[in-house]
This record gives structure tokens, sequence and C-alpha cells, in this order.
């Protein structure tokens, strides 16, 4: 990881955490919060929201995802997740697929309340993604 995602990381572990007390999680009780690096220094957040039809709930990723495009954001360097587990947890495989539309080689960094933490990249999470290229008819 970069020198200046490292610098970043305070910021982006704040965002990440200050969403995580947000989340909407009644039925698991898992809390997460996540926060989007874009590729011009900004920080967008999001949390889980869960929903009495479990389909119908969203991740924390795919929460700050839509909050960055909404907001004009097409290009990321790195993404925070913070949440209550004992372990860092990645992004679930609906999360990376949606984050690697965006940014194949994201930085991932995931960490604990108790401060914990992992650092992947997302092609290392998901290395044969589904990307708009599979879409070109051969």
């Amino acid at each position: 990881m970069s020198v200046a995602l490292d610098a970043s990381l305070p910021a982006l572990r704040a965002g990440a955490q200050e969403a995580m007390l947000q989340a909407y999680a009644p039925y698991s009780e898992f809390r997460v919060g996540a926060a989007l690096l874009t590729e011009s220094g900004a920080i967008v957040s999001g949390c889980n929201v869960e929903n009495a039809s479990y389909p119908a709930g969203i991740c924390a990723e795919r929460a700050a995802l839509g909050a960055a495009v909404a907001a004009g954001h097409r290009r990321f360097t790195a993404v925070m997740i913070v949440s209550e587990a004992s372990e860092p947890t990645p992004p679930c495989g609906i999360c990376r697929q949606a984050l690697v539309e965006f940014a194949p080689s994201l930085a991932v960094v995931s960490r604990t309340v108790g401060g914990s933490e992992a650092r992947w990249t997302l092609d290392e999470l998901l290395p044969r993604p589904f990307t708009p290229s599979s879409l070109q008819s051969r």
C-alpha cells in the first residue's frame, strides 16, 4: 500500500467508524461502516442498512459507493471498512463485484473497533472479476 494511502488512513478510519455508528442493523446486530477514498482525495462514507425483507438491505461498501457516484465520483484508490467483528472482514462478494466496476486494484483496509487491521487489494480478493469487458460479444 502506498505512502499516500497511509497518510489518508486516519481520516478514512474516522469516516468509516462514524458511518458504522449510524448503521441500521436490528436483525444481524452486525454494524459496518465503509469510507471510500476518491482519486481526488475526497472521502465518502456509508453504512449497512438492513431491512425486514433481508435481501432488500444494503452493505456499507455499496452504500458508500452509491453516495460517491451520486456525488460525481467515479475513480477510487481505497476503501476502509470498520466493523464490530472480532477479526477484520473483507467486503462480501456482491460488494467486491460492485467495487471492481470502478477500481479493480482498489486498496482494501479492514479494521475492527478493537484495533485489529488487515489489508488486501481488490484484485487479490476477486481475482477473475466480471467486468464491462465481459459483456463484449465475441
